[in-house]
C-alpha cells in the first residue's frame, strides 16, 4: 500500500497544477487537505495501517 508520505507528496503535487488560481476551489480543497494531513500524520498513518488490515480482511 502507498504511504502516507506517498500520498502527502501526490496531493502536494495536484496542488501545484492549481497554484495559478489560488482562489480555484480545487486548489482550495488540495491546499486544505495537505495542511490538515501534514498537521495529522499520525493520524493518517494510523488510518491508512487499518485500511490495509481491512482491504487483507476482505481478499
Amino acid at each position: 500500500m502507498i504511504s502516507a508520505e506517498e500520498v502527502l507528496a501526490k496531493l502536494f503535487e495536484l496542488r501545484k497544477e492549481y497554484n495559478d488560481d489560488p482562489e480555484d476551489p480545487m486548489y482550495q480543497a488540495l491546499h486544505h487537505a495537505c495542511l490538515f494531513i501534514s498537521y495529522k500524520i499520525g493520524d493518517f498513518k494510523d488510518y491508512l495501517a487499518e485500511a490495509e488490515l481491512q482491504e487483507e480482511d476482505d481478499e
